[in-house]
């Protein structure tokens, strides 16, 4: 953050990039019979105080050319890696060290991390398939390329090499499914798949592993091993649309939205034994999402909460449309777009925790009890930068950063932005207060 020498400036409400829906500081106000000269001491002590050097809440640690379509990443372990120039980078957050440089890769639209791989898949005019190339997170090293795109599972160290169905995202695909050893690139096992399938990832029960779950357009459901690609399990499912959000996993259980009589129904099914455990009547929902271990149903009438297991309604809030997790938290939205933020939740109760009207949560791997978010203060000025923490009924605000500075990323008591001016800067930040 630029220091503008030694002036101090106090700006209150408004001007500190605070929502109008906060209520505005009370001013001080002093009787006409306080004697002239005691108020007089007050303001030399004060203007005294004033005097005094602000700290700054932001502190540039170093920065980086990156033009505004070049892609960057934080890893969990505190680095940044970033392709500047067709030279893809790693650089430690600390300090600004750099790690390594892997030499010149062709553009990409976005760095996908998966086990211990970043994933670089090149963007391109037309239809063409550009491939997969692993480069290790580690040292950079090139380890492997192959066809297709290639996606990680969660909870699993399986990569699957799969061609999406073009505007359907990755969990409509088109084709075979190779799982792919992360060290060599090569194929472990195949599943056929005739025409297309929702592929969705579900997570280990017990002592089993990661599995896959496929449900094919001619409505067969089916469970696979990721560890040998064994069909294990399969049933018979409703029609319905299968797009990238339906079906949806909730702690461990398989949810489906799909036509009933007569109207749309939600259908629950064991992960293991694809036994179906509950149906009951949609009543307006469209989307099914996780929040913590319960599904958050959302539609024109609101959201409700329900236990994935029993169907059961444990909290609604009529006002809210959408929820989005940002690493351990939870911020709700009033718009079914996810642009309407409302406040950072406590998603096992459905209580609203803090006020974020007005907010905008930055992304990235900060830390796991609090959120930064940020506002801009007028278009083009400046970017206000608060924290967001349970215990807490609105955003502590932590200072300004400069004109021109968007597209964050948090990390622990980093913050990483884009730069008007051609750089990507990482900031460090203090959580006092």
């Amino acid at each position: 953050m630029t220091v503008e020498g030694n002036t101090v400036i106090i700006d209150l409400g408004l001007e500190r990039g605070e929502p109008d829906s906060y209520d505005s500081p009370q001013r001080s106000t002093f009787p006409g019979w306080f004697p002239a000269a005691v108020l007089a001491v007050l303001v030399l002590l004060t203007a005294g105080a004033s005097a005094a050097p602000a700290e700054q809440p932001f502190t540039e640690v170093f920065s980086l050319r990156a033009g505004p379509a070049e892609p960057y990443a934080l890893t969990g372990d505190g680095r940044l890696l970033v392709q500047t120039y067709g030279v893809l980078g790693a650089y430690h957050l600390r300090d600004g060290e750099p790690q390594w440089k892997a030499g010149r890769t062709k553009p990409v639209f976005r760095l996908r991390l998966g086990s211990g791989l970043i994933l670089m898949r090149p963007w391109i005019v037309g239809s063409r398939d550009p491939g997969t190339t692993a480069i290790s997170v580690d040292d950079g090293a090139y380890r492997w390329r192959r066809t297709g795109q290639v996606v990680s599972v969660a909870g699993s160290s399986t990569l699957l090499s799969v061609t999406p169905v073009r505007g359907a995202g990755n969990r409509r695909i088109d084709g075979p499914v190779d799982a792919i050893d992360p060290v060599t690139g090569r194929t472990l096992w195949t599943v056929n798949v005739p025409s297309s399938a929702a592929l969705i990832a579900l997570p280990g029960v017990g002592d089993a592993g990661a599995r896959m779950l496929l449900v094919h357009d001619d409505r067969t459901m089916a469970v696979h091993d990721l560890a040998t690609g064994e069909r294990l399990v399969t049933t018979n499912a409703p029609p319905a649309d299968y797009d990238p959000d339906n079906p949806a996993v909730v702690n461990g259980t398989i949810l489906l939205r799909h036509p009933g009589r007569p109207d749309m129904e939600i259908s629950a099914y064991d992960p293991v034994t694809l036994r179906n455990l509950w149906a009951m009547p949609a009543d307006g929902a469209y989307t099914i999402e996780s929040c913590g271990i319960l599904a958050c149903l959302s539609g024109p009438g609101g959201m409700r909460a329900i236990d994935p297991a029993t169907g059961d309604t444990v909290w609604k809030r009529p006002e809210w449309r959408g929820i989005q997790q940002f690493g351990s938290q939870y911020v709700a939205y009033g718009s079914a777009e996810n642009t309407r933020p409302l406040g950072l939740i406590n998603p096992d109760t459905g209580a609203l925790e803090v006020d974020l009207t007005g907010w905008r949560p930055v992304a990235g791997t900060a830390g796991e009890h609090h959120l930064l978010v940020t506002r801009a203060v007028e278009p083009g000025g400046r970017t206000m930068v608060a924290v967001a923490q349970p215990g807490e009924s609105r955003p502590r605000l932590l200072g300004a950063l400069p004109t021109g500075t968007g597209d964050c990323q948090a990390a622990n008591e980093r913050l990483v932005c884009r730069s008007m001016y051609g750089r990507l800067v990482v900031w460090s930040y203090g959580m006092k207060g």
